[in-house]
């Protein structure tokens, strides 16, 4: 599976940004996919995940009730809605896929790697 993620750019605190991340190939059902961020000299931070139907989701605390995940199958396509944006928001975003859902929150768990698109939230 490859993963392509699109939608980053520069928004003003309080803004709104949607970020998408399209896969390849036929198989995008079969995993669970989430989406993490990484600042400049911080770790990997996971954000949300969603199963492979989309029926369940998973966030982190510092971005719930900001931040949702969603999917369509049919376009093999994940996004990351980002609503209240502050400037500790801004950070590469990476989407990711999964085949369990069991260790979701962990970097370890996912296998497929998008190459990160920029979120750069201005105070």
């Amino acid at each position: 599976v490859q993963l392509q993620a699109s939608g980053g750019g520069l928004v003003q605190a309080g803004g709104s940004l949607r970020l998408s991340c399209a896969a390849s190939g036929r198989t995008f059902s079969s995993y669970h996919m989430g989406w993490f961020r990484q600042a400049p000299g911080k770790e990997r931070e996971f954000l949300v995940a969603i199963s492979r139907s989309g029926g369940s989701t998973w966030s982190a605390d510092s971005v719930k009730g900001r931040f949702t995940i969603s999917r369509e199958n049919a376009k093999n396509t994940v996004y990351l809605q980002m609503n209240s944006l502050k400037p500790e928001d801004t950070a590469v975003y990476s989407c990711a896929a999964a085949p369990s859902g069991a260790f979701y929150r962990s970097v370890s768990g996912y296998i497929y790697w998008g190459q990160g698109t920029q979120v750069t939230v201005s105070s």
